[in-house]
Parts: structure tokens; sequence; C-alpha cells
């Protein structure tokens, strides 16, 4: 099965447009406002009614409150939501969306605990751990870090990039691989042919 793609950090139709026609399965829309990404209810709209059908739209959250989500899902499609703070499984669950929930990997973290943990989750998103920042680093983290036993079930990101994709997906052959920074021009601006670099990094893996 192939590796699956979500193009996280979109701020522009056209980004969304562009991680589209590239192939990635999903797109992932910030709404953290200290993020240099981030995005609002209305933008969103306008990114969201670019895309063609069977791109899932991610919403990501960072320690916010019911009714801050409730607001986002009542204006814009969100057929997902990514919890990228110190949420609990109780914030994460009763949005009536599934959920993925990101993981900073932080020396001593036991990776089976928190899947049984977050068991409701339709999946973990493993990101490298720096101090004071719940993601968006561009570094990556040491993968033979991750149980070989969960690695097909798992979305791997931190510092992915067309140049050390097809060698993240050799070593852990996860599920799905997250980019943001990686496939950029600028901090929220995508570049096509980094987009397509790296698409093809995960087609190459795959082969």
């Amino acid at each position: 099965m192939r590796t699956r793609v979500k193009i996280c950090g979109i701020t522009r139709p056209v980004d969304a447009q562009e991680a589209a026609a590239q192939g990635a399965d999903a797109i992932g829309l910030v709404f953290y406002p200290p993020s240099p990404r981030a995005v609002t209810a209305v933008q969103a709209v306008q990114v969201v009614k670019t895309l063609p059908p069977f791109v899932t739209v991610v919403g990501l959250f960072v320690n916010a409150t019911r009714e801050e989500i409730r607001v986002v899902l009542s204006q814009t499609r969100i057929d997902m939501l990514q919890f990228h703070g110190d949420e609990k499984p109780a914030d994460c669950s009763g949005h009536g969306r599934p959920y993925i929930k990101a993981l900073r990997m932080r020396p001593g973290l036991d990776l089976h605990s928190m899947s049984e943990q977050y068991a409701e989750a339709d999946g973990l998103l493993l990101d490298s751990y720096k101090r004071g920042k719940p993601g968006g680093t561009g570094e990556t983290f040491q993968w033979d870090q991750i149980p070989t036993d969960m690695r097909k079930s798992i979305v791997l990101a931190g510092g992915l990039n067309p140049e050390n994709v097809e060698q993240a997906i050799h070593q852990v052959r996860p599920f799905a691989v997250d980019v943001s920074g990686g496939v950029e021009r600028d901090k929220g601006i995508k570049d096509g042919s980094k987009i397509a670099a790296f698409m093809r990094g995960v087609e190459h893996a795959d082969e």
C-alpha cells in the first residue's frame, strides 16, 4: 500500500490546488494564531472550496477550547481534526469528526502507552520535540525511537523535505508522511516545484 501524504500549513487556494494536483491525499489548515501558517475560518473557506473531491481537509488546533473548534467547524469544511497541543483524550473527542493526535518525540515518551491512552484517535502523528514549540520545528528526530510494531499506523512528521523523505519512508515505513516547511519558499507560502520533488521522493520510496 502506498504511503499517504499530507501537505500542512496551507494558507492560499493556489497552494491547495497545487498540492491536490501533485497527488497529496490531505491538506492541513492551521487554526493556531501564533503560527506563521495560521488561517482564519474565512481564509479556510476560500482554500477548501478550490479542492477537488477526495482530498481530506485536516484542521489543526493547539489547546483550543471546544467553542473555538465548534466555531471553525460551523464555518468551513473540516474532515478531520489534528490536536497538536497538550490535549487529553476527552478534549479530542466529541467534536463530530475523527481525529489524530500529534506527539512530540521527547526522550522517554512511551508510544505504546500513548497509543492506548488515545485509543479513539484514528492515528498518531509523530513530530520533533523542541521546548516551547508545538510543531513546525523543521527538525527531524531519531526515527529508530518508533517501535517497529507501530510504524504502519503512524503519520511521520518533523523536518521532512524532498531530500530526506525517501530515506524516511524506507527506514520507518509509516502509514503517511506530513510536510509543511520542507515544501515552502517562505513560511506559509508553498513552492510547487518542492511539492513535486517531495511527491517524487514518496513515489520512489514506494517502488
